[in-house]
């Protein structure tokens, strides 16, 4: 059978998982958390599983939590987004992604993407028939070369996908990059995909910056995000996208028949949920203490580190330390030290190894704690 992604097979998520169940190993390489949802949100769901409301929810999502996001958002970001026109509910980030690239790339149309880059940018893309574009970012710092976006955008492009804060480096994209942007594609029809997942989730009181917030951005701007790692529920699989009203019409005729609409009883809850904002404005610095309680226990080790500006992933380097690629020694360290990670080569198309593993530290600090010590152990 002719496959349609034939460079597409098992991810090195479920790789790294398996080696590390297969030698009972510590778990830090696949993004999920070590601990449950709040029991507040866990008996809201139970309520609504009782309230008769398990059938079809509407295609756009239950009304209340629209309503409740379009609060939010205006009240986080000053954006407004119409709860009936402008706020589809999804079936997970991942799904709203790939509706957004769908509703916008026909083939031939070239999309640029920023990598180290999420997996399912591409297999998105080459499934609408379009041509990834790729711009490298360079450690340590992972800064966007603008001199070099100019040069890849041609009268092709159609879409870029950004994605801030950034997954795997943890780096934030600031409103600079947003007016460099802007400037670039002004007086072209190039739409936005902005990948925001980890909104809530920013260090060192550095700010998430909506590339929608950029006045001449919104009105050509998806922005998919997600409930999962914002209230470590990523197995509930509920997303949502933010678009002008003619975006989310596009949008929509996609969505309707991936999945029609997302679990019933969990998006009642949700909005029940958000109308306390505490119950997101605090993910931040809830998980700065984790990130800093981590590194704090790898001081004195030989790996070398920029702290994450935002997710709940770290990059360790071991530059200098050896020769071997990352991969290689990402598998090595879940067989002899017991601790899982995920090699960054895996977010490049070429596999670019820049001696980097990402760490997840949205483990409990016992766990946390172990991984360090572990790490501390390492014969180079």
């Amino acid at each position: 059978m002719k496959t349609k992604l034939p460079n597409v097979g098992t991810t090195i998520f479920t790789t790294m998982s398996q080696l590390a169940q297969q030698h009972g190993a510590l778990n830090l390489s696949q993004g999920f958390p070590s601990f449950d949802a709040a029991p507040e949100l866990i008996n809201r769901v139970e309520a609504y599983l009782r309230k008769a409301v398990n059938q079809y929810a509407p295609m756009t999502g239950v009304a209340p939590l629209r309503e409740m996001l379009a609060q939010k958002t205006e009240q986080i970001s000053g954006l407004i987004y119409h709860p009936e026109r402008e706020i589809t509910v999804t079936s997970g980030a991942t799904e709203a992604l790939f509706a957004a690239i769908s509703a916008v790339v026909s083939p031939g149309d070239e999309v640029i993407i920023f990598e180290p880059a999420y997996d399912s940018y591409v297999p998105a893309i080459e499934l609408n028939g379009g041509v990834p574009v790729f711009i490298s970012l360079q450690a340590p710092d992972f800064k966007v070369s603008w001199s070099e976006v100019s040069e890849k955008i041609t009268d092709r492009t159609r879409l870029m996908i950004i994605n801030t804060p950034h997954n795997p480096t943890g780096q934030v994209w600031h409103k600079d990059d947003l007016n460099q942007l802007a400037s670039l594609i002004k007086e072209r029809e190039i739409y936005l995909v902005a990948d925001e997942v980890y909104e809530h989730i920013t260090f060192d009181g550095i700010p998430h910056v909506s590339v929608a917030q950029h006045p001449d951005l919104f009105e050509r701007t998806f922005v998919c995000s997600s409930f999962g790692k914002t209230f470590h529920i990523t197995g509930w699989k509920v997303g949502y996208c933010l678009a002008p009203a003619e975006l989310s019409t596009e949008f929509r005729k996609i969505h309707q028949y991936l999945t029609f609409s997302t679990v019933t009883p969990i998006q009642f809850a949700l909005a029940d949920y958000l109308q306390e904002p505490e119950h997101y404005l605090s993910v931040a610095e809830f998980y700065q203490q984790k990130r800093d309680f981590f590194l704090k226990n790898l001081e004195g080790s030989a790996f070398s580190w920029k702290p994450s500006q935002g997710t709940f992933f770290q990059s360790l380097s071991y530059q200098g330390l050896s020769e071997e690629g990352d991969a290689e020694l990402a598998i090595r360290l879940t067989r002899e030290y017991g601790i899982a990670s995920i090699p960054t080569s895996v977010f490049y198309q070429q596999k670019n190894d820049q001696k980097l593993l990402r760490f997840c530290f949205a483990k409990d600090n016992n766990m946390l704690q172990q991984a360090a010590e572990r790490l501390l152990k390492i014969q180079w």
